[in-house]
């Protein structure tokens, strides 16, 4: 079984300060920082510490999380980080997602070094009832977006997500994500997000779709 934790959080609040940066894709060599930006942008996120938990070695199982993110997208999606090294965000293409011994290992290294065994069953219920809502068409899936705490609230994100958007529409296909930062959800709706779903964990999930003609 294929257990796919495809969520994607944002830490970031919207800034009318200006920052220029460029997009760039990135490979293996660039894992180490993606997975750091990652990991401290996300410690406290109420979907992260659903599925990693708050207690003791919480910071090693979001770590084995954000690795097993990382090369997920790698096989099957893009890695995106700011030239300036500050922002990340890893993106999935679902259509293109296969089974195949590696992603059968980043499985099994998922179960074992974040969900564990006795929290396998609450994993399982909450991926089915995600993808019962998520919809079954291509698409740029938005996993996870992320900002070095230090250089947040400076435009970095927006800048990051208006090109995420440009290159979706190159592609003509619509972006989907979920969060469950409720204080983000009026910066995606200022970029043509829209919900079009809520599931209720013990915190409540917000759906969100930008149709590619936006």
């Amino acid at each position: 079984m294929i257990i796919y934790f495809s969520r994607i959080f944002c830490f970031l609040r919207a800034s009318e300060t200006k920052y220029l940066i460029s997009m760039i894709k990135v490979g293996h060599d660039k894992k180490e920082l993606v997975v750091s930006i990652l990991i401290e942008s996300f410690e406290s996120n109420l979907s992260v510490n659903y599925i990693a938990g708050a207690n003791n070695g919480k910071s090693k199982r979001i770590k084995a999380l954000m690795e097993y993110s990382f090369e997920i997208c790698y096989l099957f999606g893009d890695v995106y980080m700011s030239e300036d090294g500050l922002a990340c965000a890893l993106v999935l293409y679902p259509d293109k997602r296969k089974t195949t011994l590696k992603s059968i290992m980043l499985d099994i290294y998922l179960l074992f070094r974040c969900i564990g065994l006795l929290n396998i069953g609450k994993a399982i219920s909450r991926e089915q009832n995600i993808k019962k809502i998520q919809p079954k068409e291509p698409m740029t899936y938005l996993w996870f977006l992320g900002v070095n705490p230090s250089s947040q609230h400076l435009g970095i994100g927006s800048k990051l997500l208006q090109e995420l958007i440009l290159d979706s529409k190159k592609k003509n296909l619509p972006i989907y994500l979920e969060t469950s930062t409720v204080k983000n959800l009026s910066w995606y709706n200022r970029f043509g997000f829209q919900i079009y779903d809520q599931l209720e964990f013990t915190y409540s999930l917000y759906f969100l779709k930008r149709n590619v003609l936006k």
